[in-house]
């Protein structure tokens, strides 16, 4: 009986092994941290408007000036939800597409703001006369808006 020539190493000392103990350490910690800040993300308010606070915004100094801190989707967001209620969500729907269009950078905010206007649209006008103003801007946005505030 003749064995083979190659010579056998020990099994668990290469590097795959290596790598396996490196991911093995290094896994649970990435994992734990991340958890962490995406905890940190949550609304834990429950009201579906506020912002969201983070941990480095707790430490932070409050800015001078409020509305020089707001993106540019909040500005727009709470100036359509007054022109709602001063008009009517028609304009506030009509201006929303055109600030959209003039800024293509605000459509992936579109949907969120729709629905905010269709939340609102059901406080000041109730459910049936809101959902008289849905249109498709962003999607059906609005309409979903209307429906969660009267569900």
């Amino acid at each position: 009986m003749k064995h083979s020539t190659i010579p056998q190493t020990r099994r668990g000392r290469g590097p795959a092994r290596r790598i396996g103990r490196s991911l093995a350490f290094v896994l649970p910690v990435v994992l734990v941290l991340s958890g962490t800040l995406a905890v940190t993300r949550v609304n834990w308010s429950g009201a579906p408007t506020d912002s969201v606070l983070t941990a480095s915004d707790a430490a932070a100094p409050a800015a001078s000036s409020p509305a020089a801190a707001r993106a540019p989707h909040e500005l727009l967001r709470d100036r359509l939800l007054t022109e709602l209620q001063e008009e009517d969500p028609g304009v506030a729907l009509t201006h929303l597409q055109e600030a959209v269009n003039e800024r293509p950078s605000l459509a992936r905010h579109c949907a969120s703001i729709a629905r905010a206007l269709g939340r609102a649209a059901v406080r000041v006008y109730g459910p049936t006369r809101a959902q008289s103003y849905s249109r498709p801007v962003c999607d059906t946005a609005f309409a979903s808006g209307v429906l969660a505030a009267h569900g």
